[in-house]
């Protein structure tokens, strides 16, 4: 029994030293009770307008009684309260567990929580009891500490849901680094989140954490509702100023499994004025990423100006981002380890259509989220390499799959379609043998290189379009199948083995089946399609 009894008093002690070191940092931070920080950020003193508490004075307002049931007397730093224990141990594990014992505390009916702050007692008393919450701004993370310490889940809850609403880039390194000291969970969730939710727009400092958690930011980017999301990335004839309007938006598809239900709605209006445009997104850590120009006036008419946005989709906005080094017009976007890359595409400068004299570039452009910086890397290798120059698609298709980078195109002397593959982590290319034969497919036209758990191809001919695979594992083309003929036009998307494009002929968005082949249409997009690209965000 002594034994137990030194074990106990070691553990207050420590608790103590613990419940000591959080108030200290309290004040180091944020100063004393009597300063608050303001919504500028700038400390401000209010403690000649404080009002006199009247529970510090006066015993009959520490005393909280409920039903009838027994009640403790719980001493903390400098001031009794008067407690319906069965009340409180409704919301306190901590106070449920001594109510249980039959340590001497619940027999005397006297709690020694001396090493527990007073008004902080009398807060959660307020909350637990009353249904009252005014915790300072500059006191949660005490309020959090000592909340956990007793097991108070609804008020630890309720402060940080206040702490929420209340992290600032400012602020928000200190909690981090105090929730880690006292190791709370919940406050680490919380200021996570709001770290995640902010990633890039906090790069400065989610740069600077260790790998493992700057992974586990990017894997909360990914909890929110996932929704099919669709934009117009090229508008090249002037309509009226209302249908020019309505294409430039971000919409989205709730409810898309339902066979008829859903409805597009208009999630962002795309961040330039501007009445045409050509844009390539990708998507990387749950951010969307507008990266091309648009045409804007100057004194002596118009001309192209490079520019690139990043859209966040917890916070609706949108951020100016490094535009690239090439002025790329129809190339493709590709998200690949942590990095975007940008490839072929030819000169964006007018809207004047390709010809036979158009040369497509072959620099590759790698973006760092990180630093906010496009540099190049190594080349597209296009010695016997061609790609058809088109108007209704990115030139050349490009995907990523784990570690690579994957590029379709047809070999020049041949017609065989060949995959090119960049190893992202050596810096180099690479052909993927075999080629796919004429003989195997003849596919004159190439809309879709997408990837799941390999790649699939979708091409057309004049009666029908085909859809083929490519397993990079074993190097084996699966078998080329034929399905409806559909003008699929755009930059098309792949989820769960169901491609998302567009399909101009019949006005539409469709989902085609990549296993069955079933082709079903969306609802009515808001605007007339034409030149769509398809992504998933989650928000």
């Amino acid at each position: 029994m002594r034994t137990l009894r030194q074990c106990l008093w070691l553990l207050l002690l420590w608790f103590a030293a613990w419940l000591q070191y959080g108030a200290e940092w309290a004040r180091r931070v944020f100063g004393s009770r009597t300063l608050r920080l303001d919504p500028a950020g700038q400390r401000a003193d209010h403690s000649e307008s404080r009002k006199p508490e009247p529970w510090r004075t006066d015993p009959a307002w520490r005393t909280y009684c409920g039903r009838e049931g027994p009640t403790v007397t719980v001493q903390t730093s400098t001031h009794a309260f008067q407690v319906d224990l069965g009340r409180l141990s409704e919301a306190s594990e901590y106070f449920r567990a001594l109510s249980r014992s039959r340590m001497r505390e619940t027999a005397e009916s006297l709690v020694h929580l001396e090493h527990v702050p007073s008004h902080v007692f009398h807060n959660l008393l307020e909350f637990t009891f009353l249904g009252r919450f005014s915790v300072p701004e500059e006191e949660l993370g005490l309020h959090i500490q000592m909340g956990s310490y007793l097991l108070v889940q609804p008020f630890v809850s309720e402060c940080l849901s206040s702490l929420a609403s209340v992290l600032t880039p400012e602020n928000c390194e200190a909690y981090l680094a105090f929730a880690r000291e006292i190791c709370c969970l919940e406050m680490l969730e919380a200021v996570r989140r709001y770290l995640s939710t902010n990633l890039l727009e906090l790069a400065h400092l989610t740069g600077r954490l260790d790998p493992e958690e700057r992974e586990e930011l990017i894997r909360l980017r990914l909890g929110g509702a996932r929704r099919l999301c669709a934009l117009r990335k090229e508008n090249l004839t002037s309509g009226s100023q209302s249908d020019t309007a309505a294409a430039r938006h971000l919409y989205s598809l709730a409810g898309e499994e339902e066979e008829e239900g859903g409805a597009w709605r208009a999630e962002a209006e795309l961040p330039f004025a501007a009445d045409k445009w050509c844009f390539t997104t990708a998507v990387l850590h749950n951010y969307l990423y507008l990266i091309g120009g648009y045409r804007h006036r100057v004194r002596r008419g118009y001309e192209f100006k490079m520019a690139s946005f990043r859209y966040n989709p917890f916070t609706h906005s949108w951020v100016s981002t490094a535009p690239l080094i090439k002025h790329r017009r129809h190339f493709s976007a590709a998200a690949c380890e942590g990095s975007v890359f940008a490839l072929g595409g030819w000169y964006l400068d007018s809207l004047v259509a390709p010809d036979s004299g158009t040369a497509l570039y072959t620099a590759v452009e790698r973006y760092d989220p990180w630093a906010d910086s496009w540099a190049f890397v190594s080349s597209l290798p296009l010695t016997d390499f061609r790609f058809a120059v088109s108007l209704s698609h990115d030139v050349p298709l490009a995907t990523a799959l784990r570690r690579r980078v994957y590029v379709l195109g047809t070999v020049q002397r041949t017609g065989e379609k060949l995959v090119l593959q960049y190893d992202v982590t050596q810096d180099s290319w690479s052909e993927l043998l075999p080629t796919l034969t004429r003989s195997d497919a003849d596919i004159p036209s190439l809309y879709f290189l997408g990837a799941t758990d390999r790649l699939f191809v979708i091409g057309g001919t004049n009666s029908a379009n085909v859809v083929t695979s490519l397993c990079v594992e074993s190097g084996r083309w699966g078998r080329v199948r034929a399905t409806e003929k559909m003008w699929l036009a755009g930059q098309g998307t792949v989820l769960n083995d169901q491609v998302y494009m567009s399909d101009v002929e019949h006005n539409s968005i469709v989902r085609l089946d990549l296993r069955s082949l079933a082709v079903h249409r969306l609802p009515p997009f808001p605007i007339h399609t034409s030149y769509e690209a398809l992504f998933h965000l989650h928000f």
